[in-house]
């Protein structure tokens, strides 16, 4: 009889064996939770739309470029623009047209929309044009 106890001892014990390694294999240990918020801030790309103006209306043409790149857009008839890469916090739009001042924008992380007002440069010309006699063309045909 107390090989038959023995026997039972032995099988129940494997069978509690096997049920808590099947339990713990089963069930995922959790050391850190993956929905965990970091305090990194990753970069947000933003896509950039805008009008430029001056105090007549609308410009057509104004150079709209990312500084250190050769990336950019000009205005449309109606002054507006969609910058074509989207941009992120710290940026800079270098905004240009002839006959009105450079202007720089740093993007930061709630531009999506810029209203320009662009103001006009004071173009000097130095010396005087020179009528007294009538312009040739140096080309020879």
């Amino acid at each position: 009889m107390k090989a038959l106890t023995i026997k039972n001892i032995a099988q129940a014990l494997s069978f509690m064996t096997i049920a808590i390694f099947a339990t713990l294999i089963s069930n995922p240990v959790y050391a850190q939770s993956q929905n965990v918020a970091t305090a990194i801030n990753v970069d947000q790309q933003l896509t950039i739309k805008g009008k430029v103006s001056d105090d007549k209306g609308p410009l057509l043409g104004v150079n709209i470029v990312l500084k250190g790149s050769k990336i950019g857009v000009i205005t449309d008839e109606n002054g507006e623009f969609t910058f074509p890469k989207s941009l992120s916090s710290g940026d800079i739009l270098v905004f240009s047209y002839l006959g009105f001042e450079k202007q720089n924008i740093i993007i930061d992380a709630k531009t999506t929309y810029i209203n320009l007002l662009m103001s006009s440069d004071l173009v000097e010309m130095m010396g005087a044009p020179n009528a007294d006699k009538p312009y040739k063309s140096k080309r020879s045909n």
